[in-house]
């Protein structure tokens, strides 16, 4: 099957991943996808916490949305000690149990601050009961003996903190990094715009490519951008869990494998006609697929949408990822393509003004 990232798109990924959009402090991430995208849309609007639109044919009535979220975990700066440790509390749902020995940045308004996670050494741990990682015995180190000297550094609390891990690619077709989650989303809706573009297709409803800020402590930005927007159908990509690796347990998460294609979830907020469109444009195509099933809601912002307005049909097209939440997220090369190709073929395959009630 022919290849779709171009070698200047994956350096735009790269760039892109590498760049640290904390929930809350996205902006300077949301500038770097808003300049990508700008030269294949029609216009574009931003909101009051950083969600970034992209529109094309903004004149038409009917509108269809393909989203993405922003930010990623991270940390915030809750107490410093008067002998200079610094003790964080989370930004999201960042992971206490990866936390020791990570090299991080602190983020202040005089610039970045080099810190570590400290951890007391394994030979004075000897003979001891091991004490597990949690936030209350996890630290950050960034050379300073006293409060005094931390603060004339710039940082405080409430200076935001990511970990200083970067993008890399396993094997040819692994892309590893932080916050794959959610922003290979990203560039996934924006290579679907890209390729709107190159093959000059023209929709028949307004197009909305929506880069959310804030998901990560509760669909926030998707709230917000859904009751402007007031969209008639949304297709949300978010990841999932590859459930492949070790101490993973199949019964409770399912049985899902990166490389065996994007994930179509099942459960109340997926509108299953929609759903049932998605899945015919992918066996029209030959793009293969996976299926999980949801209780009660997704987790993603396709609950946002799916519940806003009256309600919006919503569909969700997941990419399986190993190790969620740390700093080596792992997804397949192939199943970026696949959801890339099947968001693409779902778009042109949509009339406007579909009606897709089930009673009618």
């Amino acid at each position: 099957m022919k290849k779709i990232i171009s070698k200047e798109s994956q350096q735009f990924m790269e760039k892109y991943l590498n760049n640290a959009s904390p929930t809350g402090f996205e902006s300077a991430g949301q500038q770097l996808w808003l300049d990508y995208i700008k030269p294949h849309v029609d216009d574009y609007f931003t909101d009051n916490y950083g969600t970034v639109v992209g529109v094309v044919n903004p004149e038409a009535e009917y509108k269809v949305v393909i989203e993405a979220h922003a930010d990623e975990i991270s940390w915030f700066v809750h107490y410093i000690t008067e002998d200079g440790f610094i003790y964080v509390r989370r930004n999201g749902g960042s992971d206490h149990m990866i936390a020791p020995s990570k090299r991080v940045n602190i983020h202040t308004e005089k610039g970045l601050v080099k810190a570590v996670f400290g951890w007391p050494a394994i030979h004075m741990r000897n003979g001891q009961k091991e004490e597990a990682p949690s936030l209350k015995n996890i630290f950050l180190d960034c050379g300073c003996s006293s409060k005094e000297e931390i603060e004339k550094l710039g940082v405080h609390v409430g200076c935001v903190v990511t970990f200083e891990d970067e993008f890399m690619i396993l094997n040819k077709n692994r892309y590893v990094g932080r916050a794959i989650d959610n922003r290979m989303g990203g560039f996934i809706i924006a290579e679907v715009l890209r390729m709107l573009k190159k093959e000059k297709k023209k929709l028949p409803f307004g197009l909305y490519i929506v880069n959310a800020v804030q998901e990560e402590v509760g669909l926030r930005g998707a709230q917000m951008i859904a009751h402007k927007i007031k969209p008639d159908v949304a297709i949300v990509t978010d990841v999932c869990h590859d459930t492949q690796t070790p101490m993973v347990n199949k019964i409770q998460s399912g049985d899902l494998r990166s490389g065996n294609g994007p994930v179509l979830t099942y459960g109340p907020a997926v509108q299953n006609n929609l759903l049932n469109k998605v899945i015919s444009t992918a066996e029209e195509h030959k793009i293969p697929f996976q299926r999980a099933a949801a209780s009660r809601a997704t987790g993603t912002d396709t609950d946002a949408f799916a519940y806003s307005n009256e309600g919006v049909p919503s569909a969700l097209i997941s990419l399986p990822l190993r190790y969620m939440h740390t700093t080596v997220e792992m997804c397949h090369k192939e199943d970026v393509e696949n959801t890339i190709r099947l968001i693409y073929q779902t778009l042109l395959s949509i009339k406007d003004g579909e009606d897709f009630r089930y009673l009618k």
